[in-house]
């Protein structure tokens, strides 16, 4: 289990939020003057439409409105609360609150991280391939908060029913095809925390990590991620993006923050403003980062990616999957993608008059990835072993 220290900042929680008030606000008017948001549209053969992909190219993000119902948002938000109730009381205990077993003892993977409310675990340390390389504004939390709180949850398709049936939603799956191909493979997935006057930052970093060298380099060699709000998302609480920064290689961060007075309110970012069932995309080569949440709002984003295959195969593991020595082979892209199927029956199996996303690297053999107790097993149970991180 992840638990990482991190120092008390001088700062008090209302004096870092009344401090942001005017990057806020300012972030905000820029990101309402932009024209990359709106419906899934497609053009007359069922395929993306291309202004949405032109727009997702010029700015390196765009927010999909209304893509998951409302009725689907409850069930995402039971199933997410329940995960943030069953957490072990503190890192490293066996049971949660109530004295019952915690969730995820038995999986292969923790599927919980854990942080000092505020604090910000990457910035400025080597972790995660040291993609962090700026400390983020760590305020003081109030009397009274929680030693502890959880910052991330993983294993979305193994804990959560929704969330597995979500993994299949033919939209969704429409937009991975049309930006990383017919053959596209998934990365990982994650679900963010951020509770109110809790909730710690993410400190500015690009995602990607292996390809910043390669000859094939191009803006969309490290995939893009989704993420799914459950909740309102305000500037405050809100994923921050630098529009177009996906396109002008690896960025010397530490640099910037210098440049910028040794600020973290970089200029030119923008916040993702979303509703309840919206769902962004983002390439994963956008400078981005989110602050301290001491706003009064809570945040999830349930967040997963996907690649084109040929960026990963033969890659070795990198990030989250780092420390392994896998080399990401055909087999195991095979049985990290056939979670994409049987979550695509999991769903039509609910959702029998939506009309379920074909995806091809499975045409013909659908029916050995029907959603079942044993598919449960074979397929999904401890999926996120065989992430595909690069």
């Amino acid at each position: 289990m992840s638990s990482v220290a991190s120092a008390s900042g001088s700062m008090s929680s209302k004096e870092h939020s009344d401090s942001m008030i005017d990057y806020l606000r300012a972030g905000e008017i820029r990101a309402r003057s932009m024209n990359n948001r709106g419906p899934v549209k497609r053009e007359k053969n069922g395929k993306l439409h291309s202004c949405i992909l032109e727009a997702f190219q010029e700015y390196g993000f765009y927010i999909f409105e209304n893509v998951v119902s409302q009725a689907e948002i409850t069930e995402l938000r039971a199933d997410a609360n329940n995960m943030i109730e069953r957490a072990p009381a503190k890192p490293d205990s066996l049971v949660d609150l109530k004295g019952r077993p915690a969730l995820g003892r038995d999986f292969a993977r923790e599927p919980y991280t854990f942080i000092k409310p505020l604090s910000d675990p990457w910035g400025g340390t080597k972790l995660l391939n040291g993609r962090h390389p700026s400390k983020m504004i760590e305020p003081t939390p109030d009397a009274g908060s929680p030693e502890h709180v959880v910052y991330l949850m993983y294993g979305m398709c193994e804990a959560m029913p929704a969330a597995l049936r979500l993994y299949g939603h033919p939209d969704l799956l429409l937009i991975a095809e049309a930006i990383n191909g017919e053959d596209f493979v998934p990365y990982n997935d994650a679900i963010f925390v951020k509770q109110p006057g809790l909730g710690g930052s993410v400190a500015w970093h690009q995602d990607g990590v292996t390809h910043w060298g390669s000859k094939d380099w191009d803006e969309g060699i490290h995939g893009f991620n989704f993420q799914v709000q459950l909740y309102p998302t305000t500037p405050a609480n809100s994923l921050w993006v630098i529009p177009g920064s996906h396109k002008q290689g690896k960025a010397n961060i530490a640099a910037m923050v210098k440049e910028n007075s040794g600020s973290v309110l970089l200029p030119g970012a923008v916040p993702l403003i979303c509703a309840p069932g919206d769902a962004t995309i983002v390439n994963r080569q956008m400078l981005h980062c989110s602050f301290a949440n001491t706003s009064p709002d809570i945040r999830i984003s349930i967040t997963f990616g996907f690649h084109r295959r040929k960026s990963v195969l033969g890659q070795k593991a990198a990030l989250g999957m780092d420390g392994t020595n896998a080399i990401y082979d055909e087999k195991r892209i095979f049985e990290r993608s056939a979670v994409i199927q049987v979550a695509i029956d999991a769903r039509h199996q609910k959702y029998t008059r939506e009309m379920p996303f074909s995806y091809k690297p499975f045409k013909g053999i659908e029916d050995q990835f029907k959603f079942s107790d044993e598919t449960f097993q074979s397929v999904v149970r401890d999926y996120n072993t065989k992430d595909l991180a690069i």
